[in-house]
């Protein structure tokens, strides 16, 4: 059973080897990370730790019993008891419910652990996995917006996180 664990030092190689074997998968709904994203990590994966020490961000990665790293679900942006939520999950993983349960588990935690109200999340209007998941995990549509591209955005949000 995969287990939700928050981002530590430890985890940047299972990290590193999710991102690079899932790039071709992710960029088909989200713009890539880029070459210096990959050619960097090391730095990157230790900025990230320092912006969850410092509280204004906390990752999570969705792992499995060898340690491989099958999604990431994030809090970003925490300020005034609210946060962003970002999540993606191994294109080997998808269709399992996987980003379902690690999105709800992670809205308890955000309540519980971190003391937030509520949470935002957006994704494309195209993309039906993810819409389907933050409706499953209880957000609601709160607008739409076009994006850089021309793109529609569709705004979700959730409160009563459950402390």
């Amino acid at each position: 059973m995969p287990e939700l664990q928050r981002l530590r030092a430890d985890h940047a190689p299972a990290l590193l080897a999710f991102e690079l074997e899932n790039r071709g998968y992710f960029a088909k709904s989200v713009p890539d990370r880029g070459d210096l994203y990959f050619a960097e990590f090391d730095v990157r994966h230790a900025a990230l730790l320092a912006e969850q020490d410092a509280g204004t961000c906390h990752f999570h990665v969705l792992v499995d019993g060898d340690g491989a790293v099958l999604g990431r679900v994030n809090l970003v942006d925490v300020a005034e008891g609210e946060a962003e939520l970002g999540y993606r999950i191994a294109e080997g993983a998808a269709g399992r419910g996987l980003a379902t349960g690690a999105v709800r588990q992670l809205c308890g935690v955000a309540g519980a652990e971190y003391g937030l109200t509520a949470l935002r999340a957006a994704t494309s209007a195209g993309n039906a996995g993810s819409r389907a998941v933050l409706a499953r995990a209880g957000f609601v549509v709160v607008g739409e917006a076009v994006v850089d591209g021309g793109g529609v955005e569709v705004r979700y949000r959730r409160e009563g996180l459950g402390g």
